[in-house]
Order: structure tokens, then C-alpha cells, then sequence
């Protein structure tokens, strides 16, 4: 499981960027690694049970959108959002979830919180975070809920759901990983 000062895993996202076509899905494949994300900067990342889930939804991603400015303010040069699921389910999900597109060419989805398809669970299990609801909610594979810090490929602070992963847990925990958490942890660091 990562802890601080653990490097991220190098893995490559399978992505979609805008491309320039009048079609109803003006978007194409691109690879993007690890380095690309998070080399060089420090970024906030936090990960979660699925799209379109309840906790997910009604609070973790829309809290995260609704801090993004200030969380930038305090020396974070991104802020992503991590899932188990596709590029496809991803942006519809941030469509439904209210959130801006971003429509120049080659952008790769939304203006404020970054949502990172993780569909084979490459990143997910790199992090130790890799979890397993099959007779509990039918999920199969998806990551526990975390939230983290990363500064060139360390995490500097992690924050995990329940103290550790619970395969098939009845209880879907959210308490540290919300972005007040967060917006404290980083204020601290910022002294």
C-alpha cells in the first residue's frame, strides 16, 4: 500500500482528447503516462470507488470542484480525480456531474478537476490500493477511497479511507478524504 515518500507507479492512462470533426464524439485515443501527470509537479489526487456511485457523486467530486480554485492557490498545480472505469464512463460522468469542458483541441477533459480513467486498474493496484467488492456490491476490481499529495512522482501525504482496505466491505467510508482534509493538510504545509 503507498505511504509517503512512496513513488508513484509508472503506468499509461488510456485517454480521450478533443479532436477537430463535427461528429457527435469529436475525440480520439491518447496514451498518457505517469511522467506527463505528475513529473515536475505537485498535484492533488483523489481516487474512489466508481462514477455515478452515491458518496462519489453527492460529495467527494463536487466538493473537490467546488474548492479546485483554492486548492491551486496553495501550491497545487493540479487537482485529478481517480476511478476504476473507462474514458467513456468518466466523461459522462463529468457531464452529468455539472462540470465544464474543456472544448480546445487536444484537451483532455474538463476545465477545473482532471477525471483520470484508470479502467484497467494499472495505477490502482501500483498504489496498493486495489480492492474487490464482488459479493458485496458487484463492483469487481475498483480502488478504496484515498486522497493524496503528489510532488514529483512522491506521495508527500496520503489520506485512506478506514485506516486500510476492507475487500467487500458493507461500509463505504468518508471521512478523511473529503476536501476540507485536504485544504487543511494543505494550509499547514503551506506555514
Amino acid at each position: 500500500m503507498a505511504k509517503e515518500g512512496s513513488t508513484v507507479p509508472s503506468v499509461i492512462f488510456k485517454t480521450r482528447v478533443r479532436i477537430d470533426s463535427k461528429d457527435e464524439n469529436p475525440f480520439d485515443w491518447k496514451d498518457v503516462t505517469s511522467d506527463e501527470l505528475f513529473k515536475g509537479k505537485r498535484c492533488v489526487l483523489f481516487a474512489l470507488p466508481g462514477a455515478f456511485t452515491p458518496t462519489c457523486s453527492s460529495f467527494q467530486l463536487p466538493g473537490y470542484e467546488a474548492a479546485y480554485e483554492e486548492i491551486k492557490s496553495l501550491g497545487i498545480d493540479e487537482v485529478y480525480c481517480l476511478s476504476v472505469n473507462d474514458a467513456f464512463v468518466m466523461r459522462q460522468w463529468g457531464l452529468k456531474q455539472g462540470l465544464e469542458e474543456d472544448m480546445t483541441l487536444g484537451a483532455n477533459g474538463f476545465k477545473k478537476v482532471k477525471l483520470l480513467p484508470d479502467g484497467a486498474a494499472a495505477f490502482t493496484r501500483g498504489m496498493g490500493m486495489s480492492c474487490v467488492w464482488d459479493t458485496e456490491r458487484g463492483f469487481g476490481e475498483r480502488s478504496w477511497r484515498y486522497s493524496c499529495v503528489l510532488n514529483d512522482m512522491k506521495v508527500e501525504k496520503i489520506f485512506i479511507e478506514g485506516g486500510g482496505i476492507t475487500p467487500n466491505s458493507a461500509a463505504d467510508p468518508y471521512e478523511v478524504t473529503d476536501e476540507k482534509t485536504m485544504l487543511a493538510y494543505l494550509k499547514s504545509a503551506s506555514k
